[in-house]
């Protein structure tokens, strides 16, 4: 009998990798069973914490007076993810989640909403947003997908303006003034490109750019705080632009090289120390060596991880080749070591 016919057993002891990766791809976007029930469980606990006889502390709170953390946790989340800690996300993302539900409670007590109509609005907002998926809209690319999201948007903004009597909102009202200012300048950025306001290509942007320096080099001269610090911004907000034409988060690229230099700085503050030293002790000199020298040792990092990359998928595609071949299924054990039972 065909192995493969057999009762079902662990995917990751008796299943090819083809059969794998198609169970994967089945496994995409499929609900999870209890999420509903596990969602009206935790509900129900932040409802209890506000009870009158509940938790004191969870009563005394307000919209305001946690505001902060909705702001926290979203950052130990992120960090969670760029840490690639998956138990970690696990917990953050709750913790985020504590936040949505508690602030639905809250006005849930005072008459204002509760947490079914949080659920509803957001879920008919991306029924309403995806006419790809739920409609007869076609999209083929995310660029796609994102020009129909702002269009809808922006149609959402139009109909409402149509129903009220007061003056409409503008377009960059939506655009939290809270956000990151890199965040903010995208935002502002995207929703201006929906309404046309757009340069035809990068090399545009880029004659903006150079346009913006030398103003900002000029405010310097001029040894104009106001302007030096106006023009310095137009800089900043331009270049976002052009990570924009080429398709670059600027929140996420400014944070990687936050990282790769805080590892680096790591880096250098070991090997001080390794010598008996303190870092601020050091001469420009010797920072710019020990500096050289994290930069080779990240270097010597990624070259020898995509060297292991390398070899393993050799292993894994000879092991998948040899087992079509006997038409058995692949036991993993280790990385880059395989069985064939």
């Amino acid at each position: 009998m065909n192995p493969l016919e057999s009762e079902e057993t662990a995917p990751s002891t008796t299943q090819t990798a083809q059969d794998l990766s198609e169970e994967s791809l089945r496994k995409q976007g499929q609900p999870c069973p209890n999420a509903g029930e596990a969602f009206s469980a935790f509900a129900d606990t932040i409802a209890a914490l506000r009870a009158p006889d509940g938790c004191p502390w969870d009563r005394e709170q307000t919209h305001d007076s946690i505001a902060h953390n909705m702001i926290e946790e979203a950052y130990e989340a992120v960090d969670a993810i760029e840490q690639h800690d998956i138990a970690h996300l696990r917990e953050e993302l709750g913790d985020v989640l504590l936040q949505v539900v508690l602030q639905s409670q809250i006005a849930a007590d005072a008459g204002e909403f509760d947490v079914a109509d949080v659920c509803n609005n957001v879920n008919e907002k991306m029924i309403r947003r995806h006419p790809h998926v739920f409609g007869n809209v076609d999209a083929s690319t995310s660029g796609e997908v994102l020009d129909i999201w702002d269009n809808v948007k922006l149609s959402e903004r139009n109909a409402s303006e149509e129903s009220a009597d007061a003056r409409p909102e503008g377009l960059l009202d939506s655009v939290p003034v809270s956000f990151p200012a890199l965040m903010q300048a995208s935002k502002i950025s995207r929703k201006a490109v929906s309404a046309g306001f757009e340069w035809d290509t990068v090399d545009d942007v880029w004659d903006k750019v150079e346009e913006e320096i030398a103003e900002f080099k000029q405010a310097c001269k001029e040894q104009d705080a106001h302007a030096m610090e106006l023009e310095f911004g137009d800089v900043l907000f331009t270049l976002v632009n052009v990570a924009r034409k080429v398709k670059i988060d600027p929140e996420n690229a400014l944070r990687a090289t936050c990282r790769k230099f805080r590892d680096r700085w790591a880096f250098m503050e070991g090997a001080a120390w390794a010598q008996g030293k303190h870092i601020e002790d050091l001469s420009m000199d010797e920072l710019q060596e020990l500096w050289d020298q994290a930069k080779a040792q990240a270097r010597n990092a990624v070259n020898t991880a995509a060297k292991e990359g390398a070899a393993v998928s050799a292993v894994s595609q000879g092991a998948n080749a040899l087992s079509v071949m006997a038409n058995k299924p692949i036991t993993t054990t280790q990385q880059g070591e395989t069985n064939h039972d």
